[in-house]
């Protein structure tokens, strides 16, 4: 089989396409034939070592296709089953192996390009909107990057819930896109201060939550952006990792709330994960939630992928395509 391989960290260069032997099911496993891949920050961070991963690896862990073999024990899935995971392992291949308790099915009405694009992104909106901070009627709600893959989806979601919500871009092409996805302010934060432009929107009140993945650069800003007793969900450092913060700083700025919350922890049973997957493919088959692909690469040119991903000038979710 193809795969996308890793021997030393470094720049997108480094994805380099090589010729493996094909995966074996081991008990409770399945073998997928790949149909199509999520591009996702996750793997630049492991590309350019931030996170360490044993080398050399397959890169990738979000990806849909069909149901090759089946290890021990399985009995949920069949061969020949359509299923997404965010849990492969190696997803930047032709054929992956991911764990039956972490693969779900894809409904009928949905195509594997499509599954791959929501899945990671779409569960991470979902929680970061009804778990990590739970949008109700009336909330305001800050969301950075809302152009990107996620922040597309956060909007839908939390326009469906009855907040208010500000979405931040960096074009008047992305700031369009947010409006079309649900946010009812945009703020272009190169050329305005967003921290001035959310204050002058609230009444100078703030919001109750700010949806950051951005890091380094908005983090402060985003602090400053909340209300009494509001919660910055920091879910992604795009722009680099944030600096060490002293705790006192939230007491001084209103007993704020900070957390960073990763999707593994609001998926952690088979339970919670088929709940939010069934939420979340409901509401794209009833056309409620609209997945937008930005990009979409073979799987020889993964490194213009991270390319393209790292400029922050996709909109929408970036595939590749075995």
């Amino acid at each position: 089989m193809n795969s996308i391989r890793v021997h030393k960290t470094g720049g997108p260069e480094v994805l380099r396409i090589e010729e493996l032997p094909d995966p074996a099911p081991g008990p409770g496993e399945l073998v997928v034939n790949i149909e199509a891949i999520g591009v996702n920050y996750l793997e630049i961070y492991q590309r350019e070592g931030l996170y360490t991963v044993q080398r050399p690896f397959t890169p990738g862990s979000e990806a849909a296709g069909t149901v090759r073999a089946l290890g021990t024990g399985v009995t949920e899935f069949r061969v020949g089953d359509r299923v997404v995971s965010h849990s492969m392992h190696g997803a930047y291949a032709s054929r992956a192996i991911v764990a039956a308790d972490r693969a779900v099915k894809i409904p009928e009405g949905i195509t594997s390009k499509v599954a791959a694009a929501v899945f990671l992104q779409g569960l991470t909106a979902h929680y970061l909107a009804t778990s990590t901070y739970p949008l109700k009627m009336g909330d305001n709600c800050l969301v950075h990057a809302a152009a990107g893959g996620v922040g597309l989806l956060l909007c839908q979601i939390a326009k469906k819930r009855g907040a208010f919500v500000i979405g931040t871009a960096s074009t008047p092409e992305k700031l369009e896109l947010a409006h079309d996805a649900g946010a009812d302010e945009t703020i272009n934060y190169t050329s305005r201060d967003f921290v001035t432009e959310v204050k002058r929107i609230t009444g100078e009140v703030g919001v109750a939550v700010v949806y950051d993945s951005v890091g380094r650069t908005t983090f402060e800003g985003s602090l400053n952006c909340l209300r009494r007793r509001g919660m910055l969900a920091l879910f992604g450092q795009s722009s680099g990792p944030v600096p060490p913060i002293d705790p006192q700083v939230l007491n001084r700025k209103g007993s704020l709330f900070l957390t960073r919350p990763t999707l593994n922890d609001y998926v952690a049973t088979r339970e919670e994960l088929l709940q939010r997957s069934n939420e979340l493919f409901g509401s794209v088959k009833d056309g409620t939630l609209k997945v937008r692909i930005g990009a979409e690469f073979p799987l020889v040119r993964a490194a213009d992928a991270h390319r393209a991903l790292a400029s922050r000038k996709t909109m929408g979710k970036i595939v590749l395509m075995p």
